[in-house]
């Protein structure tokens, strides 16, 4: 007779891996044992690092697939539990599949067999109690996790983008300046009246590469399962996600995603109030009051007209009639486009047509809004030298972190210059056809020419700090030009007005009231 010999040892035997239940012992104790029986071995199967309840070992599935073609008479484990601690497995295979293939199961230590009659309520058992233990481990290892993260340690796998593990304690996460400093120009990009979109335009016009590909080039094993492309390119949703991640000020944010079972990999969204948030756990990105902003524009959720771009009002217009929101359309009025607002009950759905239109030019009223920001602020405020508003010089700062990414840069240039010279080497011994390597060749090429684009770029930067074009120029421009109002941005219209109410136009006289609710 020949027998298949099963061997898996798992994380969840952390606890118990003496030598005896080592893959190599349990190997030795079941060669020895097939020997005593006479039975010749046909293979012998492992999985290492896999738990009991996975379906998707390597070694186990191999096993099954030779069971089916019947290639073997016995498959001899050490224990039941080293086959499966799924019941669901162990009635599928030990009590259905392995009897009409003619598949006996034998263990050596807890004297499984099948062979034997009455056994197979001691086989049940054994399965519930395997079952129940890997139930009682799966809720034991929650509940340890879940205190280390209400103690404000970090448990994830990968650093958050922006952030890398304290090589002193993998708990606690420090800034990673070359990534942090894209996150400072996502939030700014977006308060300065940027889409989404846009940015994610603007990104990777620059060559920067997205989370993903920027952690696998510092060397994380880490896959995006939601990724639809590998070719390191932003797009809305991740620049979404970073604006409204709180971690970006400190704030540890873990448990979002829960298991849906211990037997399962699928994972479900936490209601947000169930979350574990513990501030000041490290250092911050982003500063409070940013991320504040950014919030409250994007509660507006408006859309942008695909440009990538959000007119300065989006969100805060209302008709003064029903309350609804002011939509964006456009339209050719003697040669000219012009966009006008309208109010929402009046132009979709299947409410279209319970308002009437409240339609007004876009441009007229952003002026009007403008000029009464202006009258408003000025009210209040008076512009003072804007030298006093110059922020600390961070030359040096941005010196170091400019020098860190070249290098990081040039680095990933001379990994895709060696790829493609291996490519053609691989192409020539025939170890790829010519369609395979005309599509690597490809991505490689274009992987390239994005790094050099960012390269030249960095060391141009690099190249006006050291002449001495710090940013405190700039700092002090842009503090002069925000003080004085030369240009209402969205970021200021979201802080001074609630809402805009605009009522319908008088037939007779044209009139058109417009009230502004301000914030403070």
């Amino acid at each position: 007779m020949t027998c298949a010999i099963y061997c898996r040892l798992s994380k969840e035997d952390e606890d118990k891996r003496e030598e005896s239940e080592s893959i190599q012992n349990q190997k030795a104790l079941l060669v020895r044992y097939a020997a005593e029986e006479g039975w010749e071995i046909y293979k012998i199967y492992s999985d290492e690092d896999y738990s009991g309840i996975d379906r998707s070992r390597p070694g186990f599935n191999a096993l099954i697939a030779d069971a089916g073609q019947k290639k073997f008479d016995i498959v001899l484990c050490k224990t039941q539990s080293r086959f499966t601690r799924d019941m669901e497995l162990v009635e599928k295979y030990i009590h259905h599949q392995f009897l009409l293939w003619g598949i006996r199961f034998v263990t050596v230590v807890d004297h499984i067999d099948t062979q034997v009659k009455g056994n197979k309520k001691a086989r049940q058992i054994n399965g519930l109690i395997n079952e129940w233990y890997l139930e009682d481990l799966s809720e034991n290892i929650r509940a340890v996790f879940d205190q280390k993260r209400r103690s404000g340690q970090y448990i994830g796998s990968f650093p958050v983008y922006g952030y890398e593990k304290d090589p002193g304690n993998h708990n606690h996460l420090i800034v990673d300046e070359q990534a942090a400093r894209v996150v400072r120009k996502i939030f700014g990009w977006y308060l300065g009246g940027n889409g989404k979109q846009h940015i994610a335009y603007l990104l990777n016009q620059e060559g920067i590469p997205n989370p993903t590909k920027y952690k696998q080039g510092k060397g994380y094993a880490y896959v995006n399962a939601m990724s639809t492309n590998t070719y390191g390119l932003w797009n809305r949703t991740t620049v979404g996600r970073i604006l409204k991640n709180q971690m970006y000020i400190g704030t540890l944010v873990q448990g979002v995603k829960r298991k849906v079972s211990y037997k399962s990999k699928r994972f479900a969204a936490v209601p947000k109030e169930e979350w574990i948030c513990i501030p000041d756990s490290h250092a911050a990105i982003i500063d409070e009051e940013t991320f504040r902003m950014a919030q409250l524009l994007m509660e507006t959720r408006t859309r942008t007209d695909g440009t990538g771009d959000t007119h300065s009002l989006a969100g805060r217009v209302r008709c003064m009639d029903c309350g609804s929101i002011l939509c964006k359309t456009s339209h050719t009025y003697q040669g000219e486009r012009r966009s006008y607002l309208r109010c929402k009950l009046y132009t979709t759905g299947k409410s279209k047509g319970l308002c009437t239109s409240h339609s007004i030019r876009l441009d007229a009223l952003s002026q009007l809004v403008e000029d009464q920001i202006r009258e408003y602020v000025g009210s209040y405020y008076e512009v003072r030298d804007p030298k006093q508003f110059a922020l600390e010089d961070d030359t040096e700062m941005k010196k170091a972190a400019i020098t860190q990414e070249i290098s990081s840069v040039s680095l990933q240039i001379r990994k895709r210059s060696d790829a493609l010279k291996s490519l053609y080497l691989d192409k020539t011994a025939g170890i790829i056809d010519r369609e395979q390597f005309a599509d690597l060749n490809e991505t490689f090429a274009a992987e390239k020419k994005s790094l050099t684009l960012r390269l030249e770029q960095l060391e141009e930067e690099h190249k006006n700090i050291a002449a001495g074009a710090g940013a405190d120029g700039n700092i002090v421009q842009r503090v002069e030009e925000l003080l004085r109002l030369r240009v209402i941005t969205r970021e200021l219209v979201s802080l001074l007005i609630d809402t805009i109410q605009v009522s319908e136009k008088n037939p007779d006289t044209g009139e058109q009231n417009i009230k502004i609710n301000w914030t403070i």
